[in-house]
C-alpha cells in the first residue's frame, strides 16, 4: 500500500487525512520514549506561533530602537513632516486616579472595547491555569495518557536512582502548551496596560496566536466528534479539556468577532466627531451588516429618510481624504509618473482589488458547497449508511453553513467593488474637473469620437435631453466670430438673447459661422461633460473585470473536476456539446446589440421629433398643428416599435437558449454515462451534477454579458486617459522650455502696464493645428506696443470677426502666445484683482445675491449700489423673492439682459482692480444700455478701476471712452488712440456711429416693454415635481394593465397566467422524471432500465416547456407593445391638447421627461418587470408546491419563510426608495456645479476662483458618495438575511427528510432539496425585482398624471367650417371679455370693434392693457364671452385647429424648429420651391442679405433649435415669409422691440404694407413709429377698448390717449406726418 493511500481515504469527497492513522502513529512515537516525535507533534504547532511572536515582537523593538533608526538614516532620504500620531499617544493629563483612567481607557477605544480586551487577558489567565492543571495532573499520572495505555505501564513512572525524574515526550508537549499559555497571558497583559500604539500591536499577535491554539485543538479534539469511528486525542483529560475548548473559543473566536473595533482615522490630524459605524463595527456586524440595522429599521417607520439622517461619511470616502490617496498616481500635476490611468487607478486600490481577488476565491470553493453536501447527504441515504466516514448532520449543517460563507464572501466582494465604484466616480470627477480648468478652450480631444458613438446602449432620453445642453452651442455668440466661441465658452449653451442688437454685417458673419458644424469649444464642453457622464458610467460597469480574469476560469476549472469525479469521462461529453452550442448564445447577442443599435437611432429620432415639438408647443398650438404633429410623431413611433419588437423577439430567443443549452448538456452527459459507459444513474449523481451544469450556464451568461460592458470600459478609459494627457493646456500650465520663460518675462518697471508688445496669439499652440469655428487659422497680431490705459476707460470696437474677445483672452492667458521677436512680451497684473464679465452671460445655479457676490463679503452700501446702476432694481421687484429668486440652471428664469446684468453686477461689485467686460451691452436694449453707460460706466464704482470694454454700441460708450482700440478684420489693431482719433483713422468706424445714432433715436419711442414673468415667493423657480410616495396607484395600474389586454383583457391574462403556471409545471415535472429515472436504479437491475425511454421523456418535457414559455412570452411581449403604442398615444395627443395656461406653468422640460425618460422606463424596464414578477411568483408557487406534495409538513414553514423573506424585503424596499431618491437628488447638483464651471471656465479662471470651485466640488461629491455607499451597502444587507432564511429552509428540510419519520427515497429527497433551495433563492430576486418595478412604476404615474390635466374642446363634425371659409379676413367683434382662468378676473372687458378685409390696424396701450390678451382670445387660447365673427362665422362654433391654421400670429421672438430652412417654411412639404423663395423675396429677406455674401440664408440653410443661430430680426422675417405661405386672411402680429437693426426693420415694415395689402393686419405695436401710417388705430387701456379710428382721426382728439404717448414721444413732429399722409376716414367702432 503506498503511503499517499495508507493516510488518506479514496471514497470521493472524502479526501481527508485519516487521523486515526496519524494518531496511532503519533502515540506509537511517543510511547517508545522518542522525544524527536514531540517536534512533529500538532500541540507544538501553538508553541512555534508563540516563538514566531516574540521574535517579530523582538525585531520590531529593535528596529525603533536609537542606534537602529540613526543607522536607517543614512540610507534612507530624510522625513520633512513626520506623521502625526497625537490621536492615539497623546499624554495623559488628568487629576486622580479615575480621571487618569478613564482617560487611558477611552484612547484604548472606549469601555466595550476595553472590557473585551480585559476579558480576553482573564481568558488567557484561565487558560494558563488550565494547561498547568493538565501537565501537573499529567506528570503526577493521575489520568492515563495514550502512552502509558500502548505501553502497558504502570499508573506511576518509576523512580531513577539518582533522584531526577524526566519528562516524558507527553510532559513535553503539556509543559510547551502552559509555556504557550504563559506568553498569552503576557501579551494579554501588555495590551490592557500599554499605550495605544503597543496595545494594538500586541492585540493583532495575541489574536494569532489564540487562534492558533483552538484551531489545534478543534482538529485534535472537535473534528472526530463529527465522524463515526474517531475518538478526540485528549479525551483522557476529562472536563479540563472541554474547559480549554470553551474558553479557547470565547477568546480566539467570540471576543474578537464581536468586540467593536477601535476608531483609526485616516487623517489623524482631522478626526470625525462622530465615526462612521463602518469604522468601529466588530467583525461580525460587518460581515452580516448589523451596523445598518438602526438606520433600516428607521426608514421603515418615517415617511421619508432625509440625507441629514444618513450616517456621516467614513474616513476613506471623503473626498479630500481620496484625492490624497490617488491623485500622487493619477495626476501629473501632483507628481505621478506619466502612465496610462489604468495603472494609476490599479496602484490607488491595489488593497481593495487583493481583497477581492481573495474573495472570488472563497467564493467559487463556496459555490460548490451545495452540490457537495447534496451529493454527500444523498450517497448516504442511497447506500443507507455503510462506509460513511462523517455523519449526515454535517452535511445537512453543510447545506446551510456553506452557502452562508459563499454569501458572506460575495457580499463582502460587492461591498469592496461597489465603495471603489463610487470612490472612483469621486476621483475621476475631481480629476477632469481639475485638469479642465488648466485646459486651453480650443483645445480638440484627440479622438474625433462622441463618447456616443462608444456607447450604443446609453439612453436615449438623457442623450437628447441633457444633451441639449451641449448641442445648442453651434451659434455664434456677438461678436467676434471666430473667437468669441472658442473664448468665451462661458456657456454651453450660446446666447441667443445677445444677438439681439446686432447689425446685419454681424448676423451674416454668425450665419456663417453657425451653419458649419463646429469642431472647437462647444464640442470639447459636450465632450467633457460626455466623461463625468457617460464615460464615467461605463467606466464604473467595467469595474469587475476581475471576474472574468480569475473567477470564471477557477470556477469552470473546479465544475468540470467535480463532474469529472462525478460522471467520469461522460462529462466531457456534456462540455462539448456545450462548446458546439456556445456560438448560439454568441450570435444571437451580436444580433440583439446591432438591433438595439438600430433601435437607438429610431428612438433618438422619435425623442428628437417630441424635443422639438414641445420646444416650441405654444407655436404649434397657436397655428393648429396638433393632430399634423400627432401623428408624424406617431410614425416615428411605430418605427421605433417595430425596431422594439425585434429585439423583444431576439431576447426570447436567447432566453429559450440559455435555458436549453445546459439541458442538452446534461442529456448528453447522462446518455453518455448511461448507454456507452454502462454506469448506474442513482440520485447523488443526478441532483449533484444538475447544480454544477446551472453554474457553468451561469458562466457563460457572464462571458456574454460581460466583454461588451469591458470593451466600453476600455474606450472610456482611453478617453479619460487622452483628456489627462493630450489636451493642450493653458500657456500657465504647459511645461516650457526655460531660457524662452527667462527671455519673455517682463521687467520690474513693466510689471504695471496692460497690454502688448510684438505678441501673436493663437487659439491653439501651431503644432496641434486646432481650427477655429470657421475652419480657418485666426491669429491676433499685435505690431509694437500696445497699453491700455490705466484707471481709465478702455474701449475695443470692430467688426464681427476681428479679434476684440481673443484681445481680452490673450490678457487673461486663454490663448497661445507666440513671440515674435526678442522683445515680445504681454501683461495683465493679477496684484490688484481681475474681474471679467463675458459676453456669454454666465451665471450659477445660484440666487441672484450670490451671482453677484461670487464669494466676495456682503457689503449692503455697495450691494444696493450695484443692483442699483446695472439696473438690476426693477428686475428685482418683478421677482417675489427678489434677489433671493434660483436663477435655474444657465439662468432659465432669467432673461438674456438680465443675465447681462447680473454678469456686469458681479463683475462691478468685485473689489477687482481692472475689469474686462465683454460686449455686455449687446443683450439689452437701448434704455437699458443707456442707463448702463450713464449710471454704471460713469459712476463712482468704476472710478479709478482699469476698464477694458469690448463693444459695437460705440455712438452710446463714446461719451465715457478715453482711449479706444479699433480692430481690423483680420486680427489686426487698426488703430489706437482717444475717440476722435480712432474715428479720423476709421472710416467704417465713423460710418457706423453714424447709423447707430438713428436706430437709437427710433428706439427712444418704445410705448411698450414686455413684462417679465413672476417667480414663486420662496425664489424656487416652479412648482416643485409631485412626488408620489408609496406604491403604484391602482389607476395608474390599471392603464398598463387594460393596455396590455387590450379589448379582451380578462382572456389575455387567463391565457398568459394559465401558460406560464404550466411552463413552470413542466420545468418541476422536468427534476422529478430526472430523479425518478435514477430511482429506477435502485428497483431494477441496469440491464432493465429502458433508458431510451426516460431519454426521450426527458427530451419532450423539455421541448413542451420551452413551446409554452415562447407562446406565453410571445403573447405577452404582443401585450407590451400595445400598451406602450396606447400609452404613448395617450399622452401625446393629451399634452398636445393640452391648454396654454397648462403650459405657461409646467416647464417644458418636465413634459419632455415624461416623452421620452419616462416611456422609455414603461417600454423597457416596467414591461420586463411584471412579467419577470409573474414569472417568479408561479415558479416559487410551484416549487413550494413540490415540496409541500413530497413533505406536507414543510407547507406552514414554507409559507413562514416566504413571508418572512417578503417582510425583510418591505423594510429593504421603504430603506432603499428614500435613499435612492437622495442618491438621486445628491448626484444632480455634482453634474450641474460640474457642467456649469466648465461652461464658465474662463470667468472662473479671470477671478482666479479655481481654488473656490474645486472645494465646492469636493463638498458636492462629498454628499452624493454619503447617499451612494448607503444606497449599495443596504443592497448588501437584505441580501445576506435572505441568503441566510434560504439556507435555513433548505438546512431545516434536509434535516426532517433525513432524520424525520417515514422511509424517503434518495431521489425524493433529492428532488425536495433541489425545489426547496430553488424557492430559497428565488425570495431576493423576487423581492428585488418587485422593487424595480415599483421604482419604474413612478414613470408610469407620472404618465398617468399627465393623460388626465385639462384638455381644450375637441374637434366634432359639426364644428368643421365650410370649404370656402374663409373667403376674406372680415372680423367683427362683439363684447368680447377673456379670463385666463374660469374664475378668474376679466383681462378684457366687452370689447366690441369690426376690422374689414384688407386693413391694416395697430394695438397700442401701456403694459398691462391686454394686447396680447386680444391676440389670444381671438384664436381662443384663453377663456372668452361675447361673439367672435371671423368672415361671417361666429369662431365659439368651429374647431380649434380649422380657426387656427386659417390665422397666423407672429410673436415677438417668434419659434423655430431645428431643421433646414425649407421645413421652417413650409413643416408638410404642401409646397414647391419657387413658392418658398417668393415669400422670403416678398417677406424681405434679400434686401438685407448680399447676393454673393458667403453666409446668406438659403431654403437648404441649417436652423438651430429655436433658431437661435439667427438674429431676432432674421427669425422675424422667416415668420412673415411662413405667414405668407400660410396664406392666411387674418395676420397678427407682435411687433419686435429695439432687437432689430435698422435696415431689417425697414425691409419688413415695407412687406407688410406692399406684399400682404390683401391680407388683414392685425399689429401689436412696441413702437408708434411702424404703426402710425396703419388704416386704424386700437388704443386699449386696463382691458377696456378706449378709442379706435384712423390715427390722423385719433390726433386730433386733444384728450385722446393715442394723442398724449405721441406728444411724450421725442419724434412727435415725424409722427404727425406720417399719420397725416393717410386719407383721413371718419368711422366709429
Amino acid at each position: 500500500m503506498s503511503l499517499w493511500s495508507r493516510y488518506t481515504d479514496s471514497i470521493p469527497w472524502q479526501v481527508v487525512l485519516r487521523s486515526d492513522a496519524f494518531q496511532s502513529l503519533e502515540r506509537e512515537l511517543i510511547s517508545h520514549g522518542n522525544l524527536n516525535a514531540v517536534w512533529y507533534s500538532t500541540l507544538m504547532i501553538p508553541a512555534y506561533f508563540a516563538a514566531a511572536s516574540a521574535f517579530l515582537l523582538l525585531l520590531h523593538l529593535i528596529m525603533l530602537s536609537k542606534p537602529v533608526k540613526k543607522l536607517w538614516s543614512y540610507f534612507l532620504p530624510h522625513k520633512t513632516e513626520e506623521e502625526p500620531t497625537v490621536f492615539f499617544d497623546e499624554p495623559i493629563t488628568a487629576d486622580g486616579f479615575f480621571s487618569e483612567a478613564r482617560v487611558f481607557i477611552s484612547q484604548h477605544g472606549g469601555w466595550v472595547i476595553f472590557a473585551y480586551k480585559f476579558a480576553r487577558f482573564i481568558g488567557c489567565l484561565t487558560f494558563l491555569g488550565l494547561s498547568l492543571a493538565t501537565f501537573i495532573l499529567d506528570e503526577r499520572g493521575e489520568h492515563v495518557t495514550g502512552a502509558n495505555k500502548l505501553s502497558k505501564g504502570k499508573h506511576r513512572r518509576p523512580r531513577p536512582s539518582d533522584g531526577y525524574i524526566p519528562f516524558s515526550p507527553a510532559e513535553w508537549l503539556q509543559f510547551a502548551m502552559c509555556m504557550t499559555a504563559a506568553y498569552a497571558s503576557i501579551l494579554g497583559l501588555v495590551s490592557v496596560t500599554t499605550k495605544p500604539r503597543w496595545s494594538r500591536l500586541v492585540s493583532n499577535h495575541l489574536a494569532t496566536l489564540l487562534f492558533a491554539v483552538f484551531a489545534v485543538f478543534t482538529y485534535r479534539d472537535l473534528w472526530p466528534l463529527v465522524t463515526f469511528h474517531k475518538q478526540p486525542k485528549d479525551i483522557e483529560e476529562g472536563g479540563l479539556l472541554w474547559a480549554k475548548v470553551t474558553i479557547l473559543f470565547l477568546s480566539s473566536i467570540v471576543f474578537p468577532l464581536v468586540s467593536p473595533r477601535q476608531y483609526v482615522p485616516v487623517d489623524p490630524a482631522n478626526p470625525a466627531d462622530s465615526p462612521h459605524p463602518e469604522q468601529t463595527s466588530s467583525w461580525l456586524s460587518m460581515a452580516l451588516y448589523i451596523w445598518l440595522d438602526p438606520i433600516v429599521f428607521k426608514a421603515y417607520r418615517v415617511p421619508h429618510l432625509s440625507h441629514e439622517e444618513l450616517p456621516p461619511l467614513a474616513d476613506h470616502d471623503y473626498s479630500r481624504n481620496l484625492k490624497k490617496k490617488s491623485f500622487l498616481h493619477l495626476d501629473p500635476f501632483f507628481g505621478s509618473r506619466r502612465r496610462h490611468i489604468f495603472f494609476g487607478l490599479m496602484k490607488t486600490f491595489c488593497v481593495e482589488y487583493i481583497v477581492l481577488s481573495i474573495m472570488i476565491v472563497l467564493q467559487v470553493l463556496a459555490r460548490l458547497a451545495a452540490p457537495v453536501g447534496i451529493n454527500q447527504l444523498l450517497l448516504y441515504v442511497e447506500t443507507k449508511g455503510e462506509h460513511a466516514i462523517v455523519r449526515p448532520w454535517v452535511w445537512i449543517s453543510w447545506l446551510f453553513l456553506g452557502p452562508l460563507a459563499g454569501a458572506l464572501a460575495w457580499q463582502w466582494y460587492i461591498y469592496i467593488a461597489t465603495r471603489v465604484l463610487v470612490q472612483t466616480e469621486g476621483i475621476i470627477t475631481q480629476l477632469v474637473f481639475e485638469h479642465a480648468l488648466r485646459i486651453r478652450m480650443k483645445a480638440e480631444l484627440p479622438d474625433g469620437k462622441r463618447s456616443g458613438e462608444s456607447t450604443p446602449s446609453s439612453t436615449p432620453d438623457s442623450a437628447s435631453v441633457a444633451g441639449s445642453s451641449t448641442a445648442a452651442a453651434d451659434e455664434s455668440t456677438d461678436g467676434s466670430g471666430d473667437e468669441t466661441l472658442q473664448a468665451s465658452t462661458e456657456t454651453a449653451s450660446t446666447s441667443s438673447t445677445k444677438k439681439d442688437k446686432r447689425k446685419s454685417q454681424d448676423v451674416k458673419d454668425e450665419m456663417d459661422n453657425s451653419s458649419k458644424q463646429h469642431s472647437s469649444a462647444d464640442n470639447l464642453v459636450g465632450k467633457i461633460n460626455n466623461l463625468v457622464t457617460t464615460d464615467l458610467s461605463n467606466l464604473t460597469d467595467g469595474r469587475d473585470f476581475i471576474m472574468v480574469a480569475l473567477y470564471m476560469p477557477l470556477q469552470v476549472g473546479m465544475c468540470i473536476w467535480f463532474l469529472y469525479e462525478i460522471l467520469g469521462w461522460s462529462a466531457f461529453a456534456g462540455l462539448i456539446v456545450m462548446f458546439i452550442l456556445f456560438p448560439l448564445p454568441g450570435y444571437v447577442a451580436q444580433r440583439i446589440q446591432k438591433v438595439q443599435a438600430e433601435k437607438m437611432h429610431k428612438t433618438d429620432a422619435r425623442v428628437q421629433t417630441v424635443t422639438e415639438t414641445m420646444n416650441v408647443l405654444r407655436m404649434i398650438k397657436l397655428f393648429g398643428w396638433e393632430e399634423k404633429l400627432d401623428s408624424r410623431i406617431s410614425d416615428k413611433r411605430e418605427v421605433e416599435l417595430v425596431w422594439t419588437w425585434k429585439t423583444k423577439i431576439l431576447e426570447l430567443v436567447n432566453n429559450n437558449l440559455n435555458y436549453v443549452i445546459p439541458l442538452f448538456t446534461m442529456m448528453a452527459s447522462y446518455m453518455t454515462f448511461t448507454l456507452i459507459m454502462g454506469q448506474t444513474l442513482t440520485a447523488s449523481k443526478v441532483f449533484s451534477s444538475m447544480t454544477i451544469f446551472d453554474i457553468l450556464r451561469d458562466q457563460l451568461n457572464m462571458v456574454f454579458f460581460s466583454i461588451p460592458r469591458f470593451t466600453q470600459a476600455k474606450v472610456s478609459l482611453d478617453r479619460v486617459n487622452s483628456f489627462l494627457t493630450d489636451t493642450e493646456l493653458l500657456d500657465a500650465h504647459a511645461q516650457q522650455d526655460d531660457d524662452r520663460v527667462q527671455l519673455f518675462v517682463q521687467s520690474e518697471g513693466e510689471s504695471d502696464l496692460i497690454g502688448f508688445r510684438d505678441a501673436v496669439f493663437a487659439w491653439s499652440n501651431d503644432s496641434r493645428g486646432s481650427l477655429t469655428p470657421s475652419k480657418r487659422k485666426f491669429r491676433l497680431r499685435i505690431d509694437g506696443e500696445m497699453y491700455f490705459q490705466r484707471g481709465c476707460f478702455n474701449l475695443v470696437v470692430g467688426p464681427t470677426g476681428s479679434g476684440k474677445t481673443s484681445m481680452l483672452m490673450a490678457l487673461l492667458g486663454e490663448m497661445h502666445f507666440t513671440p515674435s521677436g526678442p522683445t515680445s512680451w504681454f501683461n495683465l497684473p493679477r496684484k490688484g484683482g481681475v474681474a471679467y464679465a463675458a459676453q456669454e452671460s454666465w451665471v450659477q445655479n445660484e440666487t441672484i445675491r450670490a451671482n453677484i457676490l461670487f464669494g466676495a463679503p456682503y457689503d449692503e452700501i455697495r450691494y444696493k449700489k450695484v443692483l442699483y446702476q446695472c439696473a438690476l432694481e426693477r428686475d428685482l421687484t418683478l421677482f417675489e423673492a427678489g434677489d433671493q429668486t434660483e436663477v435655474g440652471e444657465k439662468g432659465l428664469t432669467l432673461s438674456g439682459g438680465q443675465k447681462a446684468r447680473i454678469t456686469l453686477a458681479r463683475a462691478i461689485y468685485s473689489s477687482a482692480n481692472i475689469l474686462l467686460l465683454d460686449d455686455v451691452l449687446a443683450a439689452l436694449d437701448v434704455h437699458t444700455s443707456k442707463w448702463i453707460v450713464d449710471k454704471c460706466f460713469a459712476g463712482d464704482l468704476v472710478q479709478d478701476r482699469t476698464i477694458i470694454l469690448v463693444t459695437h454700441n460705440v455712438a452710446m460708450a463714446s461719451s465715457i471712452a478715453h482711449f479706444v482700440v479699433s480692430m481690423g478684420s483680420n486680427g489686426r489693431i487698426v488703430s489706437h488712440g482717444s475717440i476722435s482719433e480712432a474715428i479720423a483713422k476709421d472710416g467704417k468706424l465713423a460710418a457706423e456711429m453714424a447709423k447707430e445714432q438713428e436706430v437709437l433715436a427710433k428706439d427712444a419711442q418704445v410705448v411698450d416693454t414686455p413684462e417679465e414673468p413672476k417667480a414663486k415667493s420662496d425664489g424656487k423657480l416652479v412648482m416643485s415635481e409631485e412626488i408620489a410616495v408609496g406604491h403604484v396607484s391602482w389607476p395608474a395600474f390599471k392603464l398598463y394593465l387594460t393596455g396590455l389586454g387590450g379589448n379582451y383583457p380578462i382572456t389575455f391574462w387567463v391565457v398568459f397566467l394559465a401558460l406560464m403556471g404550466l411552463t413552470d409545471f413542466v420545468n418541476t415535472v422536468q427534476t422529478w422524471f430526472l430523479g425518478y429515472w435514477a430511482s429506477q436504479y435502485e428497483r431494477h437491475p441496469p440491464s432493465e432500465v429502458d433508458v431510451k425511454f426516460y431519454l426521450s421523456g426527458y427530451a419532450l418535457l423539455m421541448v413542451s416547456g420551452c413551446l409554452m414559455y415562447s407562446v406565453g412570452y410571445y403573447l405577452y411581449y404582443r401585450g407590451s407593445m400595445r400598451a406602450s403604442r396606447t400609452i404613448h398615444k395617450k399622452l401625446v395627443q393629451s399634452v398636445l391638447g393640452t391648454t396654454l395656461r397648462w403650459l405657461d406653468t409646467t416647464p417644458t422640460s418636465r413634459v419632455i421627461t415624461r416623452c421620452t425618460q419616462d416611456i422609455r422606463a414603461i417600454d423597457g424596464p416596467f414591461a420586463q418587470g411584471i412579467g419577470w414578477v409573474v414569472e417568479l411568483s408561479l415558479t416559487m408557487v410551484v416549487k413550494l408546491g413540490a415540496v409541500v406534495v413530497m413533505t406536507p409538513v414543510f407547507l406552514l414553514p414554507g409559507l413562514f419563510i416566504g413571508l418572512l423573506g417578503g417582510w425583510v424585503g418591505r423594510i429593504y424596499m421603504k430603506a432603499q426608495l428614500s435613499v435612492k431618491r437622495e442618491m438621486s437628488n445628491a448626484k444632480a447638483p455634482v453634474l450641474g456645479h460640474f457642467g456649469a464651471a466648465i461652461a464658465g471656465l474662463t470667468s472662473i479662471r479671470a477671478y482666479g476662483a479655481e481654488e473656490a470651485f474645486k472645494d465646492e466640488s469636493l463638498n458636492r461629491i462629498d454628499r452624493y458618495t454619503k447617499s451612494a455607499r448607503m444606497f449599495y451597502n443596504l443592497n448588501r444587507w437584505v441580501c445576506i438575511r435572505i441568503d441566510v432564511i434560504g439556507g435555513g429552509f433548505s438546512a431545516a428540510l434536509a434535516a426532517y427528510l433525513v432524520y424525520g419519520r417515514g422511509v424517503h427515497e434518495a431521489s425524493n429527497i433529492g428532488f425536495s432539496l433541489n425545489m426547496a433551495v430553488g424557492f430559497s433563492s428565488m425570495i431576493l430576486w423576487w423581492i428585488r425585482i418587485l422593487n424595480e418595478v415599483e421604482v419604474n412604476g413612478n414613470s408610469l404615474e407620472r404618465i398617468d398624471s399627465y393623460i388626465k390635466i385639462e384638455q381644450e374642446p375637441k374637434s366634432t363634425e359639426g364644428g368643421q367650417p365650410p370649404a370656402y371659409w374663409p373667403a376674406s379676413g372680415d372680423l367683427r367683434v362683439e363684447n368680447l371679455s377673456a379670463r385666463y382662468s374660469s374664475d378668474g378676473p376679466k383681462v378684457l372687458q366687452d370689447l366690441s370693434f369690426h376690422i374689414k378685409s384688407g386693413e391694416r390696424v395697430g394695438i397700442v396701450g401701456r403694459t398691462g392693457s391686454g394686447k396680447s390678451s386680444l391676440t389670444l382670445s381671438l384664436l381662443r387660447c384663453i377663456f372668452t364671452e361675447g361673439d367672435v365673427y371671423y368672415d361671417g362665422i361666429p369662431t365659439s362654433g368651429i374647431n380649434l385647429n380649422a380657426l387656427r391654421s386659417n390665422v397666423t400670429i407672429i410673436p415677438q421672438i417668434p419659434e423655430l424648429l431645428s431643421g433646414t430652412l425649407r421645413q421652417n417654411l413650409d413643416l408638410f412639404d404642401q409646397h414647391d420651391d419657387a413658392v418658398l423663395y417668393d415669400a422670403l423675396r416678398a417677406a424681405g429677406l434679400f434686401s438685407v442679405q448680399d447676393e454673393f455674401e458667403e453666409g446668406r440664408l438659403t431654403l437648404d440653410s441649417v436652423i438651430a433649435s429655436g433658431g437661435t443661430n439667427l438674429s431676432v430680426g432674421q427669425r422675424q422675417i422667416l415668420a412673415l415669409a411662413r405667414a405668407m405661405v400660410r396664406g392666411s386672411k387674418l395676420l397678427i402680429l407682435d411687433e419686435a422691440t429695439s432687437a432689430i437693426d435698422y435696415k431689417t426693420d425697414s425691409a419688413i415694415q415695407s412687406s407688410l404694407r406692399n406684399e400682404l395689402n390683401n391680407v388683414t393686419q392685425i399689429i401689436v405695436a412696441h413702437r408708434l413709429q411702424t404703426i402710425i401710417d396703419a388704416d386704424k388705430i386700437m388704443v386699449l387701456d386696463a382691458g377696456k377698448l378706449v378709442e379706435f379710428g384712423s390715427p390722423w382721426e385719433l390726433l386730433r382728439n386733444e384728450h385722446g390717449m393715442l394723442r398724449a404717448l405721441v406728444d411724450e414721444s421725442g419724434d412727435k413732429e415725424a409722427l404727425y406726418a406720417a399719420a397725416h399722409g393717410k386719407p383721413l376716414e371718419v368711422e366709429r367702432p
